[in-house]
């Protein structure tokens, strides 16, 4: 039976403050592959404001418990209790204590990734969420902040490298051993989640940055030996990062060394740790043959976000994890802004709210919806969601547009300044903006409790005589699990008014004060309100939530004339864009449900109008034309249509639309690839992989149509590609549009890289994504390759995730086959691996959306995975979630 079923939530409302506090803590790591001994010593004191003669509780998890000194003596028996859960010690006195502990690890079998493991031949730490309390005993809780010294000791063959937090302080030989030590030394109080060590035989390339105060940091990124040559774009993009936080947030480094280190076996994509920031190597390690333009992005904005956690997140934490949101929402929100400055604003504005509405939106809809600052849990694991980190950055962004750049800043001055060096809470963080500008925010903080997607509804009135024309908005949100009734929501929409000829008109509100008279910002912030704007010429054209103001689910009464008005002519990038995207999606939707129905469907004359016209436009930035030519995802149409969704009409009619596409504006599209086929040195700039990303678009609808020699020339860009972007765009081409040329082109590919797993695992997730009834079959095979492991989380995610996230068609077959397999690698992983496990599951988190033969499947499959015996509390969270 499921473990956990009945255990008790952890509550926001029982949030207590800490019986004890940690001052300093001494740690002395030694090293071993399967007896590592850690002894800890820590200088403890009742805290004033917890309960007077509380025991001292300390946590743990799978700890082998050695011994345990308080004040240098040894304790009675009857005076503590120890299991390798816990380490409670009753009637101590109200006065500072020093506790030693020794416990010991076994690093080669910690499967789990949490707390000290291997990766390879090298030692690392995870220690986020609750991980530190799988090293040594500990108040495991981010509102304990102290003070480390660590020393790492180890045999010099294995681990030359010896890193830990904060700043080196003095290194040598163990006398008369073939081991060495390293002692390091964090000056700034820090929660235990912040701790990491590494130890290993490692390569780095090493580099100085000045910061704004004249301070010389000594940056460093290690990686596997031989591979420098692939850290350098990483490198780079950390001093950029370093100095775009200096000049936009004033925010400068700390410490006298910023060391990163890339490690093959990771259970997300990186790690904040203070002065240590540990990454999965896939956001480390690129070249120009080995790494596309989109993972040279992620690269740049993965650093970004490390780093900028320095400050929030690391200088200023989160008082418990209810409060995750405060350092991930924002930070997300800041990387955001760094790769909008160092690349193209709209595009990547375009490329946020894509990953927002495929994930995030997805949660809101489904039986996994929680709110940004959740009130329960019972794993926490299962909570660094898109809800937490994108939805959160969104919260932040609206902020912004409420208070204006100015009033933002001030905010964000006033919060480093408050709280460096505390444990904050979402209420301390909005405090400092309202104290900052004088706004009022208490209706904002809805935001942060209430789950769901508004949906809000525009329908507008023109009055021809008057000249005035008018918006009647009203706001909804659906119930969701746990929230049966909701509130309204502060929702500032930007919007615009064109004219006929696709001018700006000004924005005149008659029923506004003379401060919003001009205002192109309307907030709503009850159930409806209407807002109208006179002295117009000509009935207008509006351009709402323009830079996707606010996350909601729009729906207006624009005509398929207006919004491919819109798509030509919208000074807004984004609304440009989602005009097109929305003619996309309505007709999508429509001939999805045609198709299951037998019928035949409309001819989609308008979006053919509207990607001509923006093809048309060179004017425009190459990789806003790519991202034109994209239609919305399968999930993303199912997610639309949202009941009784049939994968397999969903797919069908978006390659029948991408084939229409392809054929009618093959003389653009060739037009279009023909003029940035030109050669030209590979270079990872936003412009060149711009225009790259338009070329490769436009052959693949192409190639999908089978028009204007699309395979041909597919095959020949693959043949002749000097760079990974190229080469993988021709495969993927080729793998779903040229089943005849597929195979050869994939036993090529996998040859050629079949020594570097991480373009494997871009070869294993191309296959698991063919939506054909194969590729179960395929995977199944797969899983027994040489260049698979089900050890390794990134090759897990590259062919099992993908194929359970990303290919819905053949996920939810009807006949229940894959259910079965995907439900059969989630128990396996669970023995070993419980995150990456539950990972996987919430790729059922939109299964009540399925039609009734699929649905039944998944349901029976879930409560297969439920029914399980010794389930962890990761994946007994989800499947008890997932089921209501």
């Amino acid at each position: 039976m499921m473990r956990d079923a009945d255990s008790q939530p952890v509550r926001l409302a029982d949030y207590r403050p800490p019986e004890w506090l940690v001052d300093t803590v001494e740690l002395d790591v030694c090293l071993h592959p399967t007896a590592t001994s850690v002894r800890s010593k820590l200088t403890l004191r009742p805290n004033p404001e917890g309960q007077a003669g509380a025991p001292l509780v300390l946590d743990g998890d799978e700890l082998a418990f050695v011994s345990f000194t308080l004040d240098g003596a040894p304790l009675d028996p009857s005076g503590y209790a120890v299991s390798p859960t816990a380490l409670t010690i009753k009637n101590l006195p109200a006065r500072p204590l020093v506790l030693e502990i020794e416990t010991l690890l076994n690093p080669s079998a910690n499967t789990k990734l949490m707390g000290l493991y291997r990766s390879g031949k090298s030692y690392c730490t995870q220690c986020e969420a609750e991980g530190f309390r799988r090293i040594t005993y500990f108040p495991d809780r981010p509102d304990v902040l102290s003070i480390y010294t660590t020393r790492i000791e180890a045999d010099v063959m294995e681990a030359p490298v010896l890193l830990g937090n904060g700043n080196p302080v003095e290194s040598g030989p163990v006398a008369g051993t073939s081991r060495h030590y390293a002692v390091w030394h964090d000056p700034w109080p820090k929660p235990c989640y912040l701790f990491a060590l590494v130890g290993g035989a490692l390569d780095r390339i090493v580099e100085p940055f000045t910061t704004a105060s004249g301070r010389t940091v000594e940056l460093g990124i290690y990686v596997e030996p031989g591979k420098t040559d692939r850290a350098s774009y990483a490198m780079d993009a950390l001093k950029r990062s370093m100095r775009w936080d200096e000049e936009t947030f004033g925010c400068e480094y700390d410490l006298d060394v910023f060391n990163i280190v890339a490690v093959a076996d990771f259970n997300m994509g990186a790690m904040e740790n203070k002065g240590l920031n540990i990454f999965n190597d896939k956001y480390i390690l690129a070249t120009p043959e080995t790494a596309t333009d989109v993972d040279y992005a992620r690269i740049e904005g993965i650093i970004a976000h490390e780093y900028f956690h320095n400050w929030t997140g690391n200088r200023i934490t989160c008082r418990d994890w209810f409060q995750l949101c405060l350092k991930e929402g924002l930070t997300v929100f800041r990387d955001q802004e760094f790769s909008s400055d160092e690349r193209s604003r709209p595009v990547k504005r375009i490329d946020d709210v894509r990953v927002l509405k495929s994930h995030q939106f997805a949660e809101d809809s489904g039986p996994l919806a929680h709110s940004v600052r959740p009130d329960t849990y019972r794993e926490i694991n299962n909570f660094y969601t898109a809800t937490v980190y994108e939805k959160g950055a969104e919260i932040i962004r609206m902020l912004k547009t409420l208070l204006g750049s100015q009033g933002f800043r001030a905010g964000m001055d006033l919060y480093f300044e408050r709280h460096d060096g505390d444990a904050a809470t979402v209420e301390d963080f909005l405090t400092c903006f309202s104290d900052a500008t004088g706004a009022d925010l208490r209706h904002f903080t809805r935001w942060y409790s209430q789950a769901g997607t508004p949906r809000v509804n525009v329908e507008t009135r023109w009055d021809k005589t008057a000249r005035t024309f008018a918006l009647d908005i009203s706001q909804q949100t659906l119930p969701t699990p746990g929230q049966p009734v909701k509130q309204t929501l502060t929702i500032p929409l930007v919007v615009g008014l064109l004219g006929p000829d696709g001018s700006e008109l000004p924005l005149i509100r008659s029923d506004a004060t003379s401060n919003e008279r001009s205002s192109g910002i309307l907030v709503l912030e009850g159930e409806r309100a209407c807002f109208t704007f006179a002295d117009l010429p000509a009935r207008p054209i509006l351009s709402i939530n323009r830079g996707f103001s606010a996350p909601i689910e729009l729906r207006t009464d624009l005509s398929t004339e207006d919004l491919l008005f819109l798509a030509r002519h919208d000074s807004d990038a984004f609304n440009r864009f989602d005009a097109a995207q929305t003619l996309a999606m309505g007709y999508l939707v429509a001939t999805a449900a045609a198709l299951r129905e037998g019928k035949a469907p409309a001819d989609p004359n308008a979006l053919v109008a509207a990607v001509d016209s923006v093809l048309a436009d060179h004017s425009l930035d190459a990789a806003f034309v790519a991202q034109a030519l994209s239609l919305p995802s399968e999930n993303d149409i199912a997610r639309e249509i949202g009941h009784d969704v049939d994968p397999d009409a969903v797919a069908a009619a978006r390659k029948g639309l991408r084939q229409v596409l392809g054929g009618r504006l093959a003389p653009a599209l060739i037009a279009a690839y023909e003029r940035l086929a030109i050669p030209e040195p590979y270079a990872p700039d936003a412009v060149s992989a711009g225009r790259r990303a338009l070329k490769n678009g436009a052959l693949d609808l192409l190639a999908t149509a089978r028009a204007g020699d699309g395979i041909a020339r597919t095959v020949a860009l693959y043949r002749t590609a000097d760079n990974m972007t190229d080469r993988l765009a021709a495969l993927t081409i080729l793998t779903h549009a040229a089943p005849q040329e597929r195979e050869a082109a994939l036993e090529d590919f996998y040859a050629r890289y079949h020594d570097d797993p991480l373009v494997v695992d871009k070869w294993l997730t191309l296959q698991a994504l063919i939506a054909e009834p194969e590729t179960l079959d395929r995977i199944r095979t797969l899983t027994r390759h040489p260049a698979f492991s089900m050890g390794n989380p990134n090759r897990v995610r590259s062919l099992i995730g993908a194929f359970a996230a990303v290919n819905p068609s053949q996920m939810h077959r009807p006949d229940g086959q894959a259910h079965a397999f995907v439900a059969d690698t989630i128990l396996v992983l669970d023995r070993s691996n419980p995150q990456l496990a539950a990972r996987i599951l919430g790729s059922f988190r939109s299964w009540r959306q399925l039609e009734t033969v699929r649905r039944t499947s998944a349901e029976n499959t879930l409560r297969r995975i439920a029914q399980a015996d010794n389930l962890s509390s990761d994946v007994s969270d989800i499947v008890m979630r997932a089921l209501g």
